[in-house]
């Protein structure tokens, strides 16, 4: 794909860097000399200098013909009208990373494909974890209404040696939960079925409402 990272900063750099090592065609912008020098000495990324608040540095940038276009300014105020820019330019998808929540509704009012953040992330896992500390890795979801998160089986947990099916049919099993995956103890992972077994020591990506979080892990906890 082709992708136009604007902002190079530490965030911006980093998802630069990962794409680029998948095969990616990455370019980034920033109006920092040092960032994009960084950006092309060090990493090799094709790296142009300017504001990306003007429409004739996009254009430079080719975002017409981007697959995606990523905002990650310091500024929402920035990250916006990069978006309507890369919009206005024929850009397939677009994208920002979003400091000040406030700047949600005007996103979702601009169509902006994807949404990220930062804060959304640490509130799930700092206040999930606060929450529950039998929880290894939390993520708020769906506006903050659901979590997908990790959780070991205890040895002495019943749900150890049953069946999904079984679970999933029992009468306390929390009916908005849903099992997502399981990390085998051989490091493999499974998509669950009907079928797959709850071993004890295994760890168990669920999804479940946020209003019913701490049910579930109390099923899940509760010994045979």
């Amino acid at each position: 794909m082709r992708i136009v990272i604007v902002g190079a900063g530490r965030a911006g750099l980093s998802v630069a860097i990962h794409l680029r090592a998948g095969g990616h065609d990455v370019t980034v912008v920033d109006r920092d000399t040092a960032l994009t020098a960084r950006a092309f000495e060090q990493h090799g990324l094709v790296a142009l200098v300017g504001d990306a608040t003007d429409a004739l540095l996009l254009k430079e940038a080719e975002v017409a013909r981007a697959d995606v276009v990523a905002a990650m300014l310091r500024r929402d105020a920035d990250n916006l009208a990069v978006a309507l820019l890369s919009q206005a330019a024929g850009a397939r998808r677009v994208m920002v990373r979003m400091r000040d929540p406030e700047y949600r509704s005007v996103y979702e009012r601009a169509k902006v494909d994807r949404i990220f953040s930062e804060m959304d992330v640490f509130i799930g896992a700092i206040g999930t974890a606060i929450e529950h500390t039998a929880v290894r890795n939390a993520l708020l979801l769906g506006k903050g209404l659901s979590v997908a998160f990790e959780l070991e089986v205890p040895s002495e947990s019943a749900v150890v040696g049953r069946p999904v099916s079984a679970i999933a049919a029992d009468p306390g099993f929390p009916g908005s939960c849903v099992f997502a995956a399981m990390h085998l103890p051989d490091g493999t992972i499974e998509a669950p079925r009907g079928s797959s077994v709850v071993q004890a020591g295994m760890l168990v990506l669920l999804v479940a409402s946020r209003h019913e979080l701490g049910t579930v892990i109390e099923f899940f906890l509760r010994k045979a």
